[in-house]
Formats: structure tokens, C-alpha cells, sequence
């Protein structure tokens, strides 16, 4: 087990989340990887999209996982400047957990979620490793990221 799939564990016991933390076998990088390796659809699976602003704030754009994250929507969500996408090393140094792996909740981050994931029940998100997801229900991750919910996706 890989020490960031421990620490996404840790921090599901420490908040009593109602959430499954999933180690699978094969790489779940990829939406449809990630479906095939848990026998379900890719319309259950969230991206998580780091992003930096001009103010050096990490922002974390979650859609849905056949979508895209538009930089430009999400400047005009938080009326800021376009920000940039985040490189893989301020990713894992940002949020904790590497690119691939990133949960929807469980760092310091301004959390934006497009009104396409609230519409579903449950969802799987990263779990800490490129091959571990945590399934949650959607009303769980916005308590835990007290995220705003804004149209983000192209």
C-alpha cells in the first residue's frame, strides 16, 4: 500500500466519512480504466483539475469524468484572472497526493464542483494513488470540501 493511499484511509476514519476506499489491482488512471476495474459506469467516476491563480491559490475544478475543466469558466465562477493548470509536482506538494490520485476533499484547496456531479448520488473519486478510488456519496464530499457549485465544465 502506497503511504498516500494510507493517508486518504487515515483521513476517511479520522472525519467518520461514509466512504469506501478502494486498492485495485490495475491502474485506474483513466476513466474508463478506472469503471472497468470496479465493474461499474463511467458516469460514476469525478476528475479532480488542479489549477493556480494569480493569487498562488490552489483551486481544484471536479466535473465529471467524460468532461473538461475550462479555465475560463472557472475565472468567471470566482471572478478572478484565468488561471493556470497546475504542473504534477505542485499538484503532489499542494494537495499531498500525486496527479492521478488526487481525492475531491482532504487538503487546503478553493474546491469548485460543476452542477453535473451533484446531480449523482454517489460518486468515485481519487484515492490517493493512480490505482485506489474512494466511493462517496456526492452530499459527503461537498460537507468534507465545502466546495461552490458552479457550471466549470466545456
Amino acid at each position: 500500500m502506497y503511504k498516500f493511499e494510507r493517508k486518504m484511509i487515515e483521513f476517511i476514519a479520522a472525519n467518520q466519512l461514509n466512504a469506501e476506499h478502494l486498492v485495485l489491482e490495475q491502474s485506474c488512471h483513466s476513466v474508463k480504466d478506472a469503471a472497468i476495474a470496479v465493474n461499474g459506469s463511467e458516469d460514476q467516476f469525478v476528475k479532480n483539475i488542479c489549477m493556480i491563480d494569480n493569487a498562488d491559490r490552489l483551486i481544484v475544478a471536479i466535473v465529471h469524468g467524460k468532461d473538461r475543466a475550462s479555465t475560463s469558466r472557472v475565472s468567471k465562477a470566482l471572478d478572478i484572472d484565468r488561471p493556470r493548470l497546475a504542473e504534477e509536482a505542485e499538484v503532489l506538494e499542494r494537495t499531498g497526493y500525486p496527479a492521478g490520485g488526487v481525492p475531491s476533499f482532504g487538503y487546503d484547496a478553493l474546491f469548485l464542483i460543476d452542477p453535473k456531479v451533484t446531480e449523482l448520488e454517489c460518486i468515485y473519486t481519487g484515492g490517493g494513488s493512480p490505482n485506489s478510488l474512494v466511493r462517496i456519496e456526492v452530499e459527503e464530499m461537498l460537507n468534507m470540501n465545502a466546495g461552490k457549485i458552479a457550471r466549470i465544465r466545456k
